[in-house]
This record gives structure tokens, C-alpha cells and sequence, in this order.
């Protein structure tokens, strides 16, 4: 894990204003999200340090810590539907962590995905250097481009490998050129035959399913799987600088790497 230095300094704002600020740039009501987004565990009434990380794991939490922060706001973070509700093992550890050093929790899914700005599509298509087409399905998830020439499957895998840090698993029709790709980070694998309706030659995501490799050969489609964590620590890095920005706070990343 890395973080910065620790010389954070910016004025004092209530965490009801940094909350505040996080919805108005986010409008999480537009959403019927799987979790909670918003203020998610409470911290401490004044806020001067926000850190951001992609997940609320411990590591991420003992970072923040680290830095002195008053706030953590995350992509991952608690209370996600479907899941046991006791506070045990694991969860209570790092809500702990968060409690015993007076950190505010705030976690943004969807609308972190979704954002046109410092959304994690919008931000990796900046990282990539691609151009947007036009954004379909539901909440405008899944982004589409067309490249500026032909790629190879071999091209747009060592393109990705430069740009996000990890090399991809690539399967699907390996051979064919490539020209309109279609992304979404994260886990979006079952989004792909969303793609190919709308016309792509490639689909990028974070995560691969048993079945997605099946999908992509039998389509003639190209499938990268570039890593959840590589293709969604943009966004919250954004998000995270824009409202400490705009507040006149200070914001400082925390990197809990996963090869995932």
C-alpha cells in the first residue's frame, strides 16, 4: 500500500457540506443502486482531510488514518444488498478502524461509474485516449468508441498493459481487427452482449465470468479483462480531487493495490 506525504493542510468544512457536495456532483437519487451511497459510518462533525481510496478495505482505512484524514470516500464501500447484516468478522474490524479514528465513510457505486466527468468510465476513456461515441443502456453504463485505426486484439492488450499497469486477459476472436470498443469497468462481464448488439468489436471490463470467454468466441467479439481494481481507481481519484477543490480541503489518495 502507498500514500502520500502526509502534510495535508486545507480549511475546516462540516461533514454534512462535504456530504452535500458529494450528492450535488453525483445526484445518487437518480439511482437504484445494490448499496447505500452516500455517508455510510460517522466521523467526526468537521472535516479538513479527505482521502480516497477504491475500496473501504482496512489497509485503505489504516491509510487514511495515516494521512490524518477526517473522511474516506470510496467506490466499495458497506451494506451492499443481499449481504449479512451482523456487524462481524471482517466488516466490524474495519468499521472499527473507522470509528476508533473519527473517519466519515462515504461510498459512491453507481453514480461514480456513471458520471460523465469524474465518472471511472469517463475517467479510464481519458486514461485510454478515447474518444465517446455515445453512452447506452441502463443509467448510461456502458460507454462506445470507435479508435482512431485498426487494432489488433495484441495492440489494444499492450495498450491497456501501458496504461493501467497490468496486462489483460484477452479471449474471443483474437484475430479480428478492432475499430469500435465498447467499456465498462468494474464487473460489468454480462454487459457484453449488450455490446454486440450495439455494434462492438471489443468489450472492456474489469472481471471475466466462466461464461464471457464462451460469449466472446461465439460472437466473433474480442473480450479484455483488465482488472476491477486498475480500471476503477481513477474515478474516486477524481471525485475525491474535484469536491476538495471546490470545499478549498485537502485530498490525498490512498493505493491498497489488488491484482484483481
Amino acid at each position: 500500500m502507498k500514500t502520500a506525504d502526509k502534510d495535508l493542510r486545507g480549511k475546516a468544512v462540516s461533514r454534512n457540506a462535504l456530504g452535500q457536495a458529494f450528492d450535488e456532483l453525483l445526484e445518487p437519487g437518480r439511482f437504484d443502486d445494490y448499496c447505500p451511497n452516500g455517508l455510510q459510518v460517522e466521523g467526526r462533525a468537521q472535516v479538513r482531510r479527505l482521502s480516497s481510496a477504491v475500496t473501504a478495505s482496512a489497509a485503505a482505512i489504516r491509510g487514511a488514518a495515516a494521512l490524518g484524514a477526517d473522511a474516506l470516500v470510496v467506490h466499495h464501500g458497506f451494506f451492499w444488498k443481499g449481504e449479512d447484516p451482523c456487524l462481524t468478522g471482517t466488516r466490524i474490524q474495519r468499521i472499527r478502524l473507522l470509528i476508533e479514528h473519527g473517519i466519515n465513510l462515504f461510498a459512491y457505486h453507481l453514480p461514480l461509474d456513471a458520471h460523465p466527468d469524474v465518472g471511472n468510465n469517463a475517467c479510464l476513456a481519458r486514461v485510454l485516449d478515447w474518444a465517446v461515441d455515445e453512452r447506452v443502456g441502463t443509467n448510461g453504463l456502458l460507454w462506445m468508441g470507435r479508435l482512431a485505426r485498426d487494432a489488433t486484439a495484441a495492440s489494444l492488450g499492450a495498450h491497456l498493459r501501458r496504461r493501467l499497469g497490468r496486462a489483460p486477459l484477452a479471449v474471443g476472436a483474437l484475430e479480428r481487427p478492432i475499430r469500435r470498443v465498447a467499456w465498462c469497468t468494474g464487473a460489468a462481464q454480462d454487459l457484453l452482449e449488450e455490446a454486440i448488439a450495439h455494434g462492438a468489436d471489443a468489450f472492456v471490463s474489469g472481471e471475466i465470468s466462466e461464461r464471457t470467454t464462451h460469449l466472446a468466441r461465439e460472437a466473433g467479439v474480442v473480450y479484455f479483462a483488465a482488472g476491477h481494481h486498475a480500471t476503477e481507481r481513477h474515478g474516486v481519484q477524481a471525485l475525491g480531487e474535484a469536491v476538495a477543490a471546490r470545499l478549498g480541503i485537502a485530498h490525498r489518495f490512498v493505493e491498497d493495490d489488488n491484482p484483481v
